[in-house]
This record gives structure tokens, sequence and C-alpha cells, in this order.
């Protein structure tokens, strides 16, 4: 029962450690990457779908996306979608494709970047200790219905905590990552 809860716990924890770090690859830096565009949805036929399930990506230059719909009739959406994200750039039609080229990054937008890149990773943070909170409900329960000891409770609630952080450690060790990112030049 304990070996359960805590792998369930690891499991969830890792999931959202990786959501976190998603999130980091969205967070634009100096360089392209088709990533940035993974959380922008265009409206396709009356439904909210993501970029890249709707077009291609290809990165020929390092500010420079060129974006290839499989759907010539998406392209207005997509370009819509991309002017109207958090992005801070303007796509162009070339006629098949849509182009888009990143501007440097202002000292200020690198800053306004990484208080983002914070804010994720904080709520990366959070989101591993409710998963903890979770699982010590749960072995807080088995002992109080006397399916564990109050050592076995104790035992799984040191392994839990040493596997909040590790999980936490590897959120912040991302957020470094991605600050460096930012304030490379």
């Amino acid at each position: 029962m304990i070996d359960q809860t805590l792998r369930d716990a690891d499991s969830k924890m890792a999931r959202a450690v990786e959501h976190t770090r998603e999130e980091f690859a969205a967070i634009r830096t100096g360089r392209a990457h088709p990533a940035m565009f993974a959380q922008i949805t265009a409206e396709y036929y009356g439904q909210q779908t993501p970029l890249n399930q709707l077009a291609g990506f290809q990165v020929p230059e390092p500010r420079t996306v060129i974006i290839q719909p499989y759907d010539a009739g998406a392209k207005p959406a997509i370009e819509k979608a991309i002017r109207e994200s958090d992005l801070g750039v303007n796509p162009s039609d070339d006629g098949k494709v849509l182009r888009v080229t990143l501007p440097e990054l202002t000292e200020d937008r690198r800053k306004e970047y990484i208080k983002l890149a914070k804010t994720k990773a904080e709520e990366g943070r959070v989101s591993v200790r409710n998963l903890r909170r979770t699982a010590k409900q749960a072995l807080d329960k088995a002992e109080k219905d006397s399916e564990i000891s109050k050592d076995e409770n104790v035992g799984a609630e040191k392994r839990l905590d040493a596997m909040t952080k590790k999980h936490v450690d590897t959120v912040d060790e991302l957020l470094k990552n991605k600050e460096a990112e930012l304030l490379d030049i």
C-alpha cells in the first residue's frame, strides 16, 4: 500500500515537472524554435486547435520560423492566432507559407520573460507540493484505519519528502537553465 502510494505520487510529480518543462519551452528566447508555438491555438472549423496540428514548422535561420499550413484555408486563422498571442511577433504571408521573423529581445522583454519563467516554476513547485500533501493524507488515512503502523507512516513520509525535494530541485534547475538562456545575448 505504501509503495503504491509513493509510486503514484512520484509519477504524478514527474508529470508536473514535465509540464513545467513544456511551459518553459513555450517561453521565447532569442532563438526561434517550434515549441514556442505549442501553447497557441487557432479556431479551425469552430474548434480551438493547437497550431502543431494545423501546420508544420521549420527553422531555417536562428530568428526565422516558416509555418507551412496543412490546409491552405487554415492560414488566416493561424496568422490571427500568432498575431494575438503573447509572442510579440507579426507573421507575414508568403503565398503558401507564413514567415515569422523574431525581433531581438530587448532587456525589458527579457526581464518580463524571466518573471514569467519564475511564475511557471512556482506553479510547478506548488503542483509538486500539492501532490505531496495528497499522498501524505492517503498515508495518514491508512495509519488511522490501522492498515499501516506509525513507524511505517514516518518512514514513508521521509521517502515522500525526499521524492518531493528531488522534483522541486528539478524544477529549480529548469528555471536556472531558462534564466541563463534568456540572459544569453
